[in-house]
């Protein structure tokens, strides 16, 4: 739970600088964690990324203090870090659905609260897990950029699937000389709107390997040796597969003493011979969190 409450502390900070400088370094210091985990944590749990909220709470601030004060509209807008009153009256236009000169007059006019986090355990789902110190390896196979899907098969992913021929799978599997025998999933550079289920991300389908060799028409990505966390699934696909997706950030990282380094997350299953009974693993980057 120390990770929350640092969460929230550093909530509390970004706060206080509404109306001035973010120095994201004492945000990381605040929280606990790196910026990339606290960036990533805050997209997960909030469903908005850490920017769109702090843009939000400074039109919101704004809109109060023009309509409870004396303040000119330029004023505000310096204040809250724009550079001219035009930027700043189409931003509050595009949030808000009026102009900043109309709040003093309206009735009623749009807010956004201050967020803080708590944590909810739902159940239902045991989740096994492990860490594993891994060396360096390299994922080959066929990389494209594809959009954010939550809930179902994604189709562009499917049409990578489906593009692979029997000869490319043929070399890909002669590749695998790790403890993974299987075909590898791996995604990466994902965009800020990941967890609003916006934007792409990078996505690779092919092998994990130690070899070094030249690897033709292939993409390569390389991998450092680290720390990862490794999680089973077991049941309906992609079902099950999602869901313990979905518990690793919403329940297991806020509650372990684990943070995201940035790296592919990565995931394989075994046979589809029965499509409700499908076992996979999820690899995830992380290293231990500094108390």
């Amino acid at each position: 739970m120390d990770m929350l409450k640092g969460m929230n502390e550093a909530l509390a900070y970004i706060e206080s600088q509404l109306d001035g400088q973010i120095d994201f370094g004492q945000v990381a210091r605040i929280s606990g964690v790196s910026e990339f985990h606290f960036r990533r944590m805050f997209s997960y749990l909030s469903g908005m990324s850490l920017g769109v909220y702090i843009r939000n709470r400074r039109l919101s601030k704004a809109a109060v203090e023009l309509q409870q004060g004396t303040e000119r509209v330029i004023d505000v807008a310096v204040k809250y870090g724009y550079e001219s009153a035009d930027g700043f009256s189409r931003a509050f236009r595009d949030w808000s659905g009026i102009l900043p000169s109309e709040v003093k007059n309206s009735s009623s006019f749009k807010v956004f609260p201050r967020l803080t986090f708590q944590l909810t355990i739902r159940g239902g789902m045991d989740m096994e897990y492990r860490i594993e110190e891994k060396e360096s390896f390299k994922l080959v196979g066929l990389k494209k950029r594809v959009p954010m899907v939550f809930e179902g098969q994604n189709p562009e992913i499917m049409k990578m699937v489906q593009s692979l021929t029997s000869e490319q799978r043929e070399m890909l599997g002669a590749w695998r000389n790790t403890e993974v025998k299987t075909v590898v999933n791996a995604s990466f550079h994902f965009d800020e709107g990941r967890f609003e289920e916006k934007g792409e991300l990078d996505h690779l389908i092919g092998s994990m390997t130690t070899l070094d060799e030249d690897f033709g028409e292939f993409d390569v990505v390389e991998v450092a040796a680290g720390e990862w966390a490794i999680f089973n699934a077991s049941g309906p696909f992609p079902q099950t597969l999602q869901e313990v997706w979905g518990k690793i950030f919403s329940e297991w990282l806020p509650s372990s003493n684990y943070e995201l380094i940035d790296g592919p997350e990565i995931s394989f299953n075994g046979s589809f011979a029965d499509m409700q009974n499908v076992e996979s693993e999820i690899w995830i980057p992380v290293k231990r969190r500094e108390n």
